[in-house]
């Protein structure tokens, strides 16, 4: 379900501190974009989809370590269009080594970083984008020590920047806003936390400048994660349906019509879908026990052949997969033995023999 705000405004980037969130004129702002260093390989009622994972299938892709060489100890890919450009950041965000965004041709010989950092930003992470170089993510003005930083939603288009924030007139102090996914439509999706500490999901049609409330039935607390061209909405949030999955962290994918499918690996204690293409092939995580004893594992999932464990070999139990274009390519990150975090590109075999 999606309610619509027709009338509230993006902000300027200009105005980032100084206007409220309501009724804000669109301003799109202009912001030099560097070149980096090069890349260093090394709704309706709710019905569970609840299917085997089938172990081995990272054997299907072609795995790429990928890390910015201006840090090599903190990189996380997250969104990849047809064309092979993926968005990500590097930094993790600890108080003296903050997020810094950038986009990644990874096609090009050799792979070449664009960097791409909201104006006058502290902190800025590039979580998604589309075929009509279209990013979308957030942004901080903080690095604080115990990262209880502010969230700004953005959206940019070859170098320029409008706001993104959901004009509510209960936002959370500070405001946590993220943008996380767009289409080719340029609808963009994310979420928002109020003041009540309730997370929202919400998108945002950047052509008409129109924000909408999405209410998947059965979701509390949804994060919209990722949305493709048929606008199918793929995200997370916490299961009150009264399944087998009632009261854990679940993924679900939300249809057009309202119809949502929830999607929990079974045996897992909590999934995540984080990102979806158009032929509705979901990705994200899920996580097997918790504390310290707790794994992760990407998957793949689509309505035909249900769950697929996807792992880098490099980070079998500590991989998340957040991305996945048309082709199939998957990326994500994954915690190597020395407890860095380090992009990862999935190709499928098929694709890779084919070159």
């Amino acid at each position: 379900m999606h309610r619509s705000h027709a009338t509230k405004r993006a902000r300027s980037a200009r105005a980032a501190s100084k206007s409220g969130r309501k009724n804000r004129a669109v301003k799109w702002v202009g912001l030099a974009l560097a070149t980096a260093a090069p890349a260093m390989a090394a709704g309706a009622a709710a019905s569970p989809a609840l299917a085997t994972p089938q172990g081995g299938h990272s054997a299907h892709y072609q795995f790429q370590t990928i890390n910015n060489g201006a840090d090599q100890t903190f990189n996380q890919l997250l969104g990849i269009n047809k064309r092979g450009v993926i968005a990500g950041y590097f930094g993790s965000g600890a108080m003296g080594h903050p997020n810094k965004g950038y986009l990644l041709f990874a096609r090009q010989s050799p792979q070449r970083y664009l960097n791409e950092n909201w104006p006058e930003s502290t902190q800025t992470q590039v979580t998604g984008l589309n075929d009509r170089a279209v990013t979308v993510g957030f942004w901080s003005t903080m690095n604080a020590a115990n990262q209880m930083n502010d969230n700004r939603a953005f959206v940019s288009y070859r170098g320029l920047f409008v706001d993104g924030d959901y004009p509510t007139d209960n936002p959370a102090s500070p405001p946590v806003d993220q943008l996380l996914g767009v289409n080719d439509n340029n609808v963009a999706v994310g979420f928002y936390n109020d003041g009540d500490g309730n997370t929202h999901a919400y998108s945002f049609n950047i052509t008409r400048n129109q924000f909408s409330e999405i209410t998947p039935t059965g979701i509390r607390n949804p994060t919209a994660a990722g949305i493709n061209s048929h606008g199918d909405v793929a995200g997370f949030g916490t299961d009150s349906t009264g399944d087998s999955s009632n009261g854990q962290v679940v993924g679900f994918l939300l249809r057009p019509g309202g119809q949502v499918t929830v999607l929990s690996v079974p045996g897992s204690s909590q999934t995540q879908a984080l990102g979806i293409n158009d032929d509705r092939e979901v990705v994200g995580v899920y996580q097997v026990g918790t504390g310290d004893n707790a794994i992760m594992h990407g998957f793949t999932w689509t309505p035909q052949r249900g769950f697929q464990t996807v792992d880098d070999p490099n980070g079998v139990g500590a991989t998340t997969i957040n991305g996945v274009n048309d082709q199939g390519q998957l990326v994500g990150f994954y915690t190597d033995g020395d407890g860095n975090t380090d992009g990862l590109l999935a190709t499928p075999a098929w694709q890779h023999h084919r070159g």
